[in-house]
């Protein structure tokens, strides 16, 4: 049976099978066919889930889907919050507002919107790309070789196909077939029961924060959608009683908050037992896994939508990259390595957060405002605990500075495996404006600060243009900067460097960028490597992860050794010193 699903451009490149049509599947399956893949996405539903489990995009994840060009149809069907406010037995204890002072960004909320809607929009994307789901193909069973993976799909009408593809990717939740396929076993342990209600709400609330409201027993959470008068709520105790949920709702909300509060019936409700599990590895042969197919844990901090994301994000240009020849197979190794430890990390934060979030303790109606009252009146422990909360959420603080993929130099700008994007958050900058456009491009980003002497920095600059445009865009900033800009995708290679707009050079200075610096920037917009002087040498070494690649050409002639009055050493030094200039000699060694 043919695919129903489009062949968007590079049709005759490697194709991907993915499984699962939930926001991580889409994802996936949007950035392997923007990057010219042939995708076949299939799901066993029989259509789209009209209910949400998941309803919080947090900062990280609308950066990314900036970068996939999607997120201002996200923001247009969400409510964007900014506060999170505690009540406990009818007294409001403390609000916490948003504060990313230290974590700049373009989106500092995390934005409230049903899991449904973000899938409508991930699906309206990838139909402009030509790929549609397969409803009803259900993934039976599969297996690989060194060459490929044999799939037997089923199909709604009883049929059944063999389908041969080169690579699989499960995203097929927590059920996973892929994962119980692979023999990826789920470790870790259960958990609580919870319920999980959208209903619509009579009160004098303000719609504009998230609550956490404790009775004295027992603890809820509300979540405004953008949907006038209609609420997520949370409830960690959900008892034994089928039905009345409404009246039930309203008891406990108006008992914790102290006013009355009226729930109205819901429109979906869910009780379900939750765990905290994950996979060992993430990657096997050919096949990978994503998500919940990958791990499984409390919805308390609204992680699991937005790591599962980051990680089809992580996965789909890597493979893309080693599936068009681009890199070495040894790059899809780095998938497991980088994000394993993140879903560890994940378990064990997201485990803290669930007992915060139930709070059961018959002393927390006494603890908690007297508490609360030294949170709320001092200033600096208040601003604390928000930035420690926000920074555990929103994803923002997520590095891989130990990737296999990050080199690190101690005279580099960025921290490497940091964001870029923090250096693209100023509204109507021109500099923030272009680095923003710039990550928006399938491409890995070398930008060099075009303003220091002599011409070993440009004859690399160029030279990498010219044997990798392919798949890496090179930008100049600065005075010097010049060239012709290289078209965006893996349909255009650039003929040199182009320039990347900073009339008032607030660009450099948010990327660190001194004169003859550069930063190596990779497609999910994480930092890579960079140093004080571009140099032929210093950028084989930063891209030797990839594994083996055509060489950049013989070195230009280089420029006189002696420093021009006034100009740091570092600029001006030799290739094989200019990494090395005012670094102790300690540090220098163990760099080596």
């Amino acid at each position: 049976m043919a695919s129903s699903a489009g062949t968007p451009s590079g049709a005759g490149s490697a194709r991907v099978l993915v499984v699962g049509a939930g926001p991580v599947g889409l994802t996936a399956a949007h950035e392997l066919a923007r990057r010219g893949l042939r995708v076949r996405l299939v799901d066993g539903a029989p259509g789209p889930a009209r209910e949400s489990r998941a309803v919080a995009v947090h900062p990280r994840t609308l950066e990314t889907f900036d970068q996939m060009g999607v997120v201002d149809g996200v923001l247009a069907r969400g409510r964007k919050n900014r506060a999170f406010t505690m009540y406990a037995r009818g007294s409001r204890l403390v609000r916490l507002d948003a504060d990313y002072e230290t974590m700049p960004t373009r989106f500092p909320y995390s934005l409230i919107i049903g899991q449904a809607e973000t899938e409508a929009v991930l699906r309206e994307a990838l139909a402009r790309l030509g790929v549609g789901v397969e409803w009803g193909v259900r993934l039976g069973s599969f297996e690989q070789d060194g060459e490929g993976v044999r799939a037997r799909l089923e199909h709604p009408d009883g049929s059944a196909e063999q389908y041969e593809v080169p690579w699989l990717v499960g995203c097929d939740g927590g059920h996973s077939t892929v994962r119980k396929q692979l023999g990826l076993p789920l470790l870790g342990e259960s958990s609580e029961t919870w319920a999980l209600a959208d209903v619509p709400v009579s009160t004098d609330l303000p719609p504009d924060t998230i609550y956490w409201v404790h009775t004295g027993s027992q603890a809820l959470m509300m979540v405004p959608y953008q949907r006038e008068g209609y609420w997520r709520l949370l409830d960690t105790a959900p008892g034994a009683r089928p039905g009345d949920a409404a009246r039930r709702f309203s008891e406990k909300l108006s008992a914790g908050l102290g006013r009355p509060v009226r729930v109205g019936e819901p429109e979906w409700t869910s009780v379900f037992t939750f765990q905290q599990r994950m996979v060992p590895r993430m990657h096997d042969g050919r096949c990978f896994v994503a998500g919940d197919a990958a791990h499984v844990h409390s919805p308390a901090s609204g992680q699991g939508m937005n790591t599962g994301i980051q990680e089809a994000y992580n996965l789909a240009w890597k493979l893309a990259m080693a599936a068009r020849g681009q890199a070495g197979r040894e790059l899809l190794a780095t998938y497991g390595q980088e994000r394993v430890p993140i879903g560890k990390a994940l378990i064990g934060s997201t485990r803290k957060a669930t007992f915060l979030v139930q709070f059961k303790n018959a002393l927390a109606g006494v603890a908690l405002p007297v508490v609360f009252t030294f949170v709320r009146t001092l200033g600096p422990l208040r601003r604390a605990i928000q930035r420690k909360v926000l920074g555990g959420m929103s994803g923002l603080r997520l590095s891989y500075e130990d990737s296999p993929l990050s080199t690190a130099d101690p005279l580099m700008g960025l921290p490497v495996g940091s964001r870029a994007a923090a250096a693209a958050e100023r509204r109507g900058d021109p500099g923030s404006e272009a680095l923003r456009a710039e990550l928006r491009d399938v491409r890995w980003s070398l930008v060099w600060e075009a303003g220091g002497p002599g011409e070993v920095g440009r004859g690399a600059a160029a030279a990498a243009a010219r044997a990798y445009g392919d798949w890496l865009s090179v930008r100049t900033v600065g005075e010097g900067a010049s060239g012709v800009a290289g078209a965006s995708g893996v349909a255009g290679v650039p003929d040199g460097p182009g320039p990347l707009a900073d009339p008032d050079g607030v660009l450099r200075r948010a990327l660190g960028l001194r004169p003859g610096g550069w930063l190596l920037i990779r497609p999910d917009g994480y930092v890579a490597a960079g140093g004080a002087a571009l140099t032929r040498r210093a950028l084989s070494r930063a891209l030797a992860p990839l594994g083996p690649l055509a060489p950049l050409g013989p070195p230009a002639a280089l420029p006189s050794a002696e420093p021009e009055p006034g100009l740091d050493p570092a600029s001006t030094a030799s290739p094989e010193l200019r990494d090395t200039v005012g670094v102790p000699p300690r540090v220098l060694e163990a760099h080596r």
